[in-house]
């Protein structure tokens, strides 16, 4: 039976604080756009809340929240701004991550300060040289969201074979901002404010204790498992990470049926129909409401489930990884579609730049992108186990 969550004092404080942010973000999400960076402003009264700390270790003064608060944190700062929200989820889910490395690395970022950020862009793109006590590795990595906000970043790479020519895997190495630049590249179609720019190394070294096999769960791929005993650390990473890039998406489309419905409720087309007693527009925003309570119910089912194993000391079997991840793609998706019928039933006037509607439209599209997004190619890799086959995504 799935864990129930009853939300603790502090969770509760968290998800108020996101709320209350509402308002502020919507004002700022234009600007947001134009400097392809989410306002400094922003940050620090994320920051002045806690919110970056929901998932971090207590240990370092994180607040080690169930995973289904992080979430709703992120779904509340959609609302008003789906690239704040996309930027949280990202960098939000980073110190769980770091919970799990050895717990040098997890000082080095932390030691200095516990409000550390820490970026990402996990595309195996490295090249990676092995040297005594680390690695060596070279690149240019893209995507990485929030980066001008962040004093670390998390650089994907394939790791290589040991001497006996077994151990290829993905490896995620923790880079401090000293030895990688940015470079500002990042103009797109929406999440303009993510600011997700391109990462380039040049020969850095990486020590061992700051290299992490992804996707691996073992106890000696997850060493700070051992102090940080909360099984939230324990839940398979691409369980996680899927949901940090595609949970934004459930908070955008709730951003767009309440300014969808404000807009029906006053406004009166040139030829005099009223958008609230269009049947075509009541019939949108009820399937729209429908379907995001839908969506929202099985990621809730969903971490229940998974915390229930991970308190048991278990794994998800690859059947239950793979329809979660499916299902975490499924989201950004099946959300754009909505948000696409909501645009329509505003008819032309809907079109402008000045209704919010249509920056949730470019935002939530261009969230589709994503490779953990991929709605089609984790539809196969599920329906592909179930059909008898052997599991395809090497990921899972």
């Amino acid at each position: 039976m799935a864990i129930a969550h009853k939300k603790t004092t502090k969770e509760l404080e968290l998800i108020e604080s996101a709320r209350k942010m509402i308002p502020a973000l919507k004002a700022r999400s234009t600007q947001a756009g134009h400097d392809l960076k989410i306002p400094d402003e922003t940050i620090a009264e994320m920051q002045a809340a806690g919110l970056f700390k929901a998932m971090q270790p207590k240990r370092h003064g994180g607040f080690e929240v169930d995973p289904r608060t992080f979430f709703e944190i992120q779904m509340a700062l959609a609302e008003g701004c789906m690239s704040t929200a996309w930027i949280y989820g990202v960098m939000g889910v980073h110190p769980w991550q770091l919970a799990r490395y050895p717990e040098q690395a997890q000082q080095d970022v932390w030691g200095v300060s516990q409000d550390t950020l820490v970026g990402s862009t996990y595309m195996p793109v490295a090249k990676v040289t092995p040297v005594e006590g680390g690695y060596r590795i070279s690149g240019r990595w893209g995507f990485s969201s929030g980066c001008e906000h962040c004093e670390w970043t998390l650089l994907g790479g394939i790791l290589p074979p040991d001497e006996n020519g077994e151990g290829v895997e993905h490896g995620t190495f923790l880079v401090p901002l000293a030895d990688y630049r940015i470079e500002r590249n990042w103009d797109v179609l929406g999440l303009r404010g993510t600011g997700s720019h391109d990462i380039i190394v040049d020969d850095a070294f990486v020590p061992a204790h700051r290299v992490q096999r992804t996707n691996n769960s073992s106890p000696e791929a997850t060493p700070g498992l051992k102090e940080n005993t909360n099984p939230i650390f324990a839940i398979p990473f691409a369980q996680v990470f899927t949901r940090a890039v595609s949970t934004s998406a459930l908070g955008a489309l709730q951003g767009a049926i309440n300014e969808f419905c404000d807009n029906a409720a006053k406004h009166i087309g040139k030829h005099g129909a009223k958008t609230a007693e269009d049947p075509l527009a009541q019939d949108t925003v009820a399937d729209a409401i429908l379907t995001l309570d839908m969506l929202k119910l099985v990621l809730h089912r969903n971490y229940g489930e998974l915390l229930e194993i991970a308190h048991k000391g278990e794994l998800p079997d690859v059947e239950m990884r793979l329809l979660y991840r499916y299902q975490s793609a499924y989201v950004t998706n099946t959300c754009a579609e909505k948000v696409s019928l909501l645009l329509r039933s505003m008819a032309a006037s809907g079109l402008y730049k000045t209704n919010p509607v249509e920056r949730i439209f470019r935002d939530i599209h261009q969230a589709r992108g994503h490779i953990a997004n991929n709605m089609a190619a984790y539809a196969r890799a599920y329906g592909t186990v179930q059909l008898g086959l052997p599991n395809p995504d090497p990921y899972v």
